[in-house]
């Protein structure tokens, strides 16, 4: 196991790409269109997935409870799992949003339509990219499973109930989540509670919070250091969350990877602008209220635009009121870690992915030396 601490990343890289192997050989045998088409895309856009956060939140948090019986094969086999999981969501997330750029490239939706467009009218290449993008990801889900059975075949009996209730939470938190984000879209809410809903849905337990769980799990932990590891990811996941939003209009796209202004063209119900409608309904603002009714979901918002709604945002409080929450999250966060009491090597390390989830510096962690 020493060897996957030293590139976790890696490691479930070599995972992925040895069942992608098999499994792209099995969608040729049922259809080289296919094959071609969808399967060969999920397996490359998977491989392109970065960091896999989530992936090493589910190793660490395994590395930190200290047990006996330590299933290495089978975390990093659910990892896997999980980064597949990660897959479907952002395919199919592209797709809902009509986002034509991810991991530095086409959409796998936008890609599909590119390559139809030259034989076929430019509606037909769009409906069938849509189609494309709906189906991979199911795709991507089918192969997600197929890994999580396969780690639950290498856990003993008594441990693969609880890891297979916590998948299916997973996977239903995920669609749940995806769903009232894009229901708060068209619905036009402005619920800060509801906003926090969908972020805790959408982000916080499916990113953070249920990676570190199926670690705990799979490591054997006790009830009350699981519980106390599931309390740090969920606090770290929602400041994620948060500072996801605040990058999404106030960060450098050269940073952040995405551009400025999205969320507010698509109209999402974030946290941040709940907390600015509410702050200027309660103070009966109604210049703010206008700009925010004018520019939310406006797909042809420009920058002067952006720029009337940044200054609504930092006028009503809502910046720094968002940002005070992200570094409460994340001190409790922390608190809630050493709580659980982690071992090294993995308790400095998921203190520093939780830091890391938040934005914040790094900083010393006062339980690495806890015991069990």
């Amino acid at each position: 196991m020493e060897g996957v601490d030293l590139d976790v990343p890696g490691a479930v890289g070599r995972v992925l790409d040895e069942h992608f192997d098999r499994w792209v050989v099995r969608a040729a045998a049922t259809d080289g269109t296919f094959a071609a088409d969808i399967a060969r895309r999920v397996a490359e856009f998977t491989r392109r997935g970065g960091k896999r956060t989530r992936a090493q939140f589910l190793w660490w948090a395994m590395r930190a409870c200290r047990s006996g019986d330590v299933p290495g094969g089978a975390a990093l086999t659910a990892a896997a799992a999980v980064e597949l999981l990660q897959t479907c969501a952002l395919v199919q997330d592209d797709v809902m949003d009509g986002s034509a750029r991810r991991r530095g490239g086409r959409a796998l939706h936008a890609d599909v339509a590119a390559q139809y467009a030259r034989g076929a009218g430019a509606r037909p290449a769009a409906d069938l990219g849509a189609c494309a993008g709906v189906l991979a990801g199911d795709l991507a889900l089918v192969w997600a499973d197929d890994l999580a059975f396969t780690a639950l075949a290498q856990v003993r009996p008594h441990r693969s109930e609880q890891v297979r209730d916590i998948w299916s939470n997973l996977r239903l938190e995920l669609v749940a989540g995806q769903y009232l984000d894009v229901h708060g879209q068209v619905t036009r809410s402005r619920s800060p509670g509801r906003a926090m809903r969908t972020a805790c849905l959408k982000s916080a337990m499916y990113s953070v919070e249920r990676p570190i769980h199926l670690g705990a799990v799979l490591a054997g932990a006790g009830r009350q250091q699981t519980g106390a590891l599931r309390r740090a990811g969920r606090c770290a996941g929602i400041a994620f969350q948060l500072r996801d939003d605040l990058d999404g209009l106030f960060g450098d796209p050269a940073d952040t990877g995405k551009p400025c202004g999205d969320d507010v063209r698509a109209g999402k119900p974030t946290f941040l602008v709940a907390v600015a409608h509410a702050r200027a309904v309660a103070r009966r603002d109604s210049a703010s209220l206008e700009v925010l009714g004018r520019c939310l979901g406006d797909p042809d918002l420009d920058d002067g635009g952006l720029a009337e709604v940044r200054r609504v945002l930092v006028a009503t409080g809502a910046r720094a009121a968002v940002q005070a929450r992200i570094e409460r999250l994340s001190e409790r966060s922390l608190e809630h870690l050493e709580r659980a009491r982690p071992h090294a090597p993995g308790a400095e390390r998921l203190a520093a992915l939780l830091r890391a989830a938040a934005g914040l510096a790094r900083g010393p962690f006062r339980g690495e030396e806890g015991g069990a």
